[in-house]
């Protein structure tokens, strides 16, 4: 223990090589370099392996660093990325988007003060050389259990739900309305941070598992979508993994004003090089409302898209926002500015947005979890901006209409309700997790749910063969 302690006192944090600002501002690339054998071997040492392990309680999935982290020291990696992926159904992309410095790594406590051990890249590392040795393989499984489930999203929370089910024996159909899975991880978070070949090549993993995908397919009514009830009727259960999409509405004269977009739709449009001139920031003064993940997304991605100027207008301070410092450190390196303490009244102009009015605030007194609520003053003050970009959050989908189940029970703010069923919805055979049971929230949860949605329906599953069982033995 004294030598471990030795080494993490000795040896300083030494981050991933990152790109310069103003070569990174160019394009779309990752702007992270992955670690080194040495620099990995030699960050991993960091770790004092303490007795309580405040990374792994603190992280969703309960990841065991402290081990894993050991075993890149020994140069155990083939261990390390089996022990890392055992409790992590994509660690390939937890180390990449993770907000590290909520989680794991701004837990690590050996001592006040001190710079954590890089957990982040360290998965990174793990998981890159397992790919690039070939020990990544699919789980395939080792009998048929002749049960099927539909899974309807194929975003993190389902992804990683049909990947567990189909180890397991069981058939499984994915249902996703877009071109490729992926949900967010494909269509919302830029390349900066997550490429798209790190989501393909998982893709084509879940593939020669023998997932079976339905792309293009919607779920509910309308031309061309499944009903729900269909789906039940064919699979033995089904898993509702749909996420929420429907941008918060933003309030305020002059809402509806051209140039005044959603942030889903802006960062989608921003994968596509025939974006409709209202989504793109090139040559314009964009303001970004919102203070979380999603809004530093907008930002930098206006920054690479050639933005005159870029603004983030936050109603908090920095110290209170949602967001990963990281990721506001990134975006002011590559040249966006932050304005803190304003909410949007509202957008000026005729026809097209010219400016934004906000309302500055003061924080008043801090909630049972710490963060300081919000108050207005008497200040006004306008941006210019020829484009706005709103994000300020998801909600669900009317859930009941949308899937024509009456039935189908929500919690007062919309999301399906599965308190105390073991992500069983009010529906006998309908689990749901992710976003749609917890609101907008982080992609390290929704792999949690998947992957704790996926042993409820197994025993739900086994229940249901041992009835049938008993019935026939009974019968006979």
């Amino acid at each position: 223990m004294a030598e471990e302690m030795l080494r993490f006192v000795n040896r300083s944090q030494k981050l991933p090589d990152k790109r310069s600002a103003a070569e990174r501002r160019k394009d779309f690339g990752e702007i992270y370099a992955g670690f080194s054998s040495q620099r990995a071997q030699e960050q991993a040492s960091r770790c004092s392996q303490c007795g309580i392990p405040y990374c792994t309680v603190h992280c969703p999935l309960g990841n065991v660093i402290p081990e894993w982290l050991r075993l890149t020291t020994e140069g155990r990696l083939k261990e390390a990325y089996e022990l890392s992926s055992s409790t992590n159904s994509f660690p390939e992309i937890c180390g990449r988007i993770c907000p590290q410095d909520r989680l794991c790594e701004g837990n690590c406590v050996i001592r006040p003060g001190f710079k954590s051990v890089t957990i982040g890249a360290v998965e990174r590392y793990i998981t890159e050389t397992a790919f690039a040795e070939g020990w990544v393989l699919p789980r395939l499984p080792i009998e048929e259990t002749g049960q099927s489930v539909g899974i309807v999203g194929a975003g993190p929370a389902g992804l990683a739900c049909a990947e567990r089910l189909r180890a397991a024996g069981h058939e499984v159909h994915v249902y996703e309305r877009q071109e490729k899975p992926g949900g967010l991880l494909m269509y919302g978070i830029p390349g900066f941070k997550l490429d798209k070949s790190v989501v393909e090549r998982r893709w084509k993993l879940l593939e020669e598992q023998g997932i079976i995908f339905h792309l293009g397919q919607s779920v509910g009514h309308g031309e061309g979508a499944l009903p729900l009830e269909e789906l039940r009727q064919r699979h033995d259960a089904v898993f509702l993994a749909t996420g929420v999409y429907r941008a918060r509405q933003v309030k305020g004269p002059g809402a509806g004003l051209a140039n005044v977009v959603e942030a889903l739709s802006y960062l989608k449009a921003s994968q596509t090089e025939d974006a409709a001139a209202d989504l793109t920031a090139k040559g314009k003064q964009v303001v970004v409302l919102g203070g979380g993940d999603t809004a530093m997304d907008c930002v930098r991605t206006a920054i690479r898209q050639g933005a005159k100027d870029v603004v983030c207008a936050y109603r908090r301070d920095r110290n209170n926002m949602p967001g990963s410092r990281q990721e506001v450190l990134n975006a002011e390196e590559e040249g966006a500015r932050f304005e803190w303490m304003l909410t949007p009244e509202a957008f000026l102009g005729d026809d097209v947005v010219k400016a934004v009015r906000l309302r500055e605030m003061r924080l008043g007194a801090a909630d049972g979890e710490g963060r300081r609520a919000v108050e207005p003053t008497d200040n006004i003050r306008d941006l210019k901006a020829d484009l706005v970009i709103c994000a300020l959050g998801f909600e669900p989908e009317n859930l009941p209409e949308l899937w024509q189940q009456p039935d189908l029970s929500v919690t007062r703010w919309g999301t399906l309700d599965v308190s105390g069923k073991g992500h069983e919805t009010s529906l006998p055979g309908v689990f749901a997790g992710g976003d749609i049971v917890r609101g907008a929230s982080l992609v390290v949860w929704a792999i949690r749910d998947g992957r704790d949605a996926a042993d409820a329906i197994m025993n739900y599953l086994s229940a249901g063969a041992a009835r049938a069982a008993t019935s026939v033995e009974e019968c006979v």
